[in-house]
């Protein structure tokens, strides 16, 4: 069976407008034009992959905001706004999607922009690399601004917690926000990259991080045991 890889970012409440939310997505959009070319356009959900294709998501401008505002829950506004996206692949296995919540400013649940990426095909071959996901969750970083991002193995994820709430388990590639705390010294072959002013972005292995490795698995959990001493491992800020 293989495994799928996900990316996603999490932050906690934040009231922000459809214009606010717009802006953020657009610059998402520019971001990820320049990571992957399978990232460059978006097309909203239809009845059917011809009718979503006749459905572009412009990437900025009026028509954006009309389509986050379009977005908003009818009945608790303090959920703010819903877009979902696919990038046009008709490949269901080679396709990846993209699920944002932005703008909801109660405790109840999180906002997020969340990634679900191809499994076997060309793109998969590029898209599941270091370099692509790591462009990927910077480009949601500095975006979103969020507490917490993560690109990681979906099986990885579930071996290690049962209640996978963000922030609290260790992945393929992160990035914690700089509110978090200062991420310590972690052992080779761990990179740790600045992400602007605004936090840091961990990546575990060069390679593809698979929970069929043991000494991926083993890593994994020796730097989660560093982080969390640290005081990094927790839930999101409500």
């Amino acid at each position: 069976m293989t495994e799928t890889i996900y990316a996603g970012s999490y932050w906690g409440a934040r009231k922000e407008s459809a214009e606010a939310c717009a802006l953020r997505m657009e610059r998402l959009f520019a971001n990820l034009a320049s990571v992957d070319s399978s990232f460059a356009q978006w097309f909203q959900q239809g009845r059917s992959r011809k009718a979503a294709l006749l459905r572009p998501i412009e990437p900025g401008g009026s028509a954006l905001e009309a389509l986050i505002r379009r977005g908003r829950d009818r009945v608790f506004e303090d959920l703010g706004f819903r877009v979902r996206g696919w990038n046009g692949v008709t490949d269901d296995h080679d396709a990846s999607g993209l699920d944002v919540t932005c703008g909801g400013y109660t405790q109840a649940v999180n906002n997020f922009c969340v990634f679900s990426l191809p499994t076997q095909g060309p793109h998969a071959e590029r898209v599941l690399t270091a370099p692509i996901l790591c462009g990927l969750v910077r480009s949601m970083a500095t975006a979103w601004e969020p507490e917490w991002a993560i690109a990681t193995s979906t099986a990885h994820r579930n071996r290690v917690t049962d209640n996978p709430k963000p922030g609290t388990f260790v992945g393929w590639i992160m990035y914690l926000a700089r509110s978090r705390g200062p991420v310590p010294p972690l052992p080779a072959p761990v990179r740790i990259e600045p992400v602007e002013d605004k936090g840091t972005l961990i990546i575990l292995t060069p390679e593809r991080f698979t929970v069929s490795n043991p000494e991926h698995v083993a890593l994994a959990e020796h730097v989660r045991g560093l982080l969390d001493t640290a005081g990094l491992m927790k839930p999101l800020t409500p």
